[in-house]
């Protein structure tokens, strides 16, 4: 069974990644429990501030549902503009076969670190923070033949 895909990431695509490791992680929960201890404490102390801390507590209200995120996707954006070519990969038996513009390399799949499967992608991590990722766009209709092929291939 073969796999193969040619594809460029968008700044979307990128921006989910980072938004489903924040909030898939600690930091995330401690993300939530900060705008909603700011919405318990703009609800019980809003008459008791002055112009200045009602401004000051409406930025941090938003920093989390709304700053970050905008900050996040800025980011994104430049990872996009820095990737200029195609990454071309096959997943085989043997391994994975990958080529970026003139560089091409193979891992086999004993060198894959983890499987991930998100709603809208797979991210297949050939170390603690690097990989490849596919999303549903790349892998259309094979998104669940794929995961089942690629996770017999990886002992987690």
């Amino acid at each position: 069974m073969k796999y193969q895909y040619a594809y460029k990431n968008n700044a979307h695509e990128f921006w989910q990644l980072s938004m489903y490791q924040i909030y898939g992680s600690i930091v995330g929960v401690c993300n939530i429990i900060f705008t909603v201890a700011m919405v318990g404490l703009m609800m019980r102390k809003w008459d008791d501030f002055n112009i200045y801390l009602r401004i000051f507590f409406i930025l941090l209200l938003f920093w989390f549902p709304l700053i970050q995120p905008l900050l996040i996707y800025s980011k994104s954006k430049k990872q996009e503009a820095a990737i200029t070519d195609y990454t071309e990969v096959s997943f085989n038996e043997k391994g994975i076969n990958a080529k970026l513009g003139k560089q091409s390399s193979f891992i086999p799949w004993k060198k894959i670190v983890k499987i991930s499967k998100k709603p809208t992608m797979i991210i297949i991590f050939t170390d603690d923070k690097y990989g490849y990722l596919l999303t549903n766009r790349i892998l259309g209709g094979d998104k669940e033949s794929f995961y089942k092929f690629v996770s017999s291939k990886v002992e987690n």
